[in-house]
């Protein structure tokens, strides 16, 4: 059984920056396609970034700029580096599979924008 762990959100301020951790409890980074996904109140989960085992990423129009994703799959860790942040990334961050997997859910890092 997969377990992924996510970390690292918090509180910031307006064009503040965060960076968010994801570990695997098992090498599963060197298989599948990694992304970060976020899911603000009242709204649908969506995929913000995503990175492929050959290290090509993909960013959402709302990010693109002001994330970068990156892997480090010796230690089964994804990463998320959120700069410029706005109030409306404001979410609860969970990482997972491309396409998820929905046994690979973990509880998510809570990031909160605002002054």
């Amino acid at each position: 059984q997969v377990q992924l762990v996510e970390s690292g959100g918090g509180l910031v301020q307006p064009g503040g920056s965060l960076r968010l951790s994801c570990a695997a409890s098992r090498s599963i980074f060197s298989i599948y396609t990694m992304a970060w996904y976020r899911q603000a109140p009242g709204k649908q989960r969506e995929l913000v970034a995503s990175i492929t085992t050959g290290g090509r990423t993909n960013y959402a129009d709302s990010v693109k700029g002001r994330f970068t994703i990156s892997r480090d799959n010796a230690k089964n860790t994804v990463y998320l580096q959120m700069n410029s942040l706005k109030p409306e990334d404001t979410a609860v961050y969970y990482c997972n599979t491309v396409p998820y997997h929905r046994g690979y859910w973990g509880q998510g890092t809570q990031v909160t924008v605002s002054s």
